[in-house]
């Protein structure tokens, strides 16, 4: 039997955010390592060079091809630069993965205006930043993908006034984007991940009651890491996803599955994660 050749043999990938911080894995690390594993270059972005570093010596110690670059996404001049290395090492750029993105837990009676401010512009603002300046450059090379990283905050309410306006954001960025950009061959699309156990987040999930945990979710247990940064890879960046301009995906077995479907995402849809558009997440 043949051996497969890697779904990304040849492109180039940015991944925001790609280092974690403490121990563990986050999910714009497990990103780039499995990019990374499926033959892609990966230009790993990251305001702590150290982290990114972490990120790239793991991807190198597999074989990998990976670069690290200290990145602040909120400001313009970052991103272009992070685009414009990405083009000049690898030649290309393919895939833009919006990873970047943090939480506040306060309510809009509590966050301070300068906290609101500088909150949408790490979780919102900076998708723009990274897609203006990355969407020229695939253009340049018939097309590619972008995936912005949105959360079931977005769709639900919560504590946390700003990460739920900005990741609500995200899902009409994307939207905009898809529609805008869809005929220059570029794929947009957003993934709305419930509570998934990563260094960011573990300190506030391990506080809650395993138990209470499963009754809030379909599938009755927290979001892995690897379960959603493997959909994401199948829908976003594989030749699978060439017919998706949009969809919107709820992960962790939320009661959400906002998609907005062509006939070949619905199909997709009832056969893999939920029971429609608009319906509700079913296990395998």
């Amino acid at each position: 039997m043949a051996e497969r050749r890697p779904r990304l043999d040849g492109k180039v990938a940015i991944v925001t955010g790609a280092g974690s911080r403490g121990e563990g894995v986050g999910n714009g690390k497990a990103t780039a390592i499995l990019f990374a594993r499926e033959g892609a270059s990966v230009v790993l972005a990251d305001m702590e060079i150290a982290r990114a570093n972490e990120t790239l010596a793991q991807i190198e110690a597999e074989g990998g091809i990976a670069s690290a670059v200290q990145t602040d996404v909120t400001r313009d001049e970052d991103c272009r630069a992070l685009v414009n290395f990405a083009v000049e090492r690898y030649g290309r750029l393919d895939i833009l993965d919006n990873n970047v993105g943090n939480s506040f837990r306060k309510t809009v009676t509590e966050i301070e205006p300068d906290e609101w401010d500088s909150y949408m512009a790490l979780n919102l603002k900076s998708m723009v930043l990274t897609s203006r300046h990355a969407i020229p450059r695939m253009i340049e090379t018939g097309g590619g993908s972008i995936i912005n990283i949105s959360s079931i905050s977005g769709v639900r309410s919560g504590k946390d006034a700003v990460y739920t306006a900005s990741k609500a954001g995200v899902i009409g960025l994307t939207l905009s984007m898809a529609g805008d950009h869809g005929r220059d061959g570029i794929r947009v699309n957003a993934i709305a991940p419930g509570p998934v156990y990563t260094p960011m987040v573990a300190w506030r999930l391990s506080e809650r009651p395993e138990p209470t945990a499963r009754t809030r979710q379909l599938l009755g247990r927290k979001g892995r890491r690897g379960t959603w940064d493997g959909l994401r890879f199948f829908w976003r960046v594989t030749s699978r996803s060439g017919s998706l301009a949009l969809c919107s995906l709820s992960m962790a077995g939320r009661r959400y599955c906002p998609a907005m479907c062509t006939r070949m995402m619905r199909w997709v849809c009832r056969r893999t994660f939920c029971s429609g558009p608009a319906g509700v997440m079913r296990g395998s």
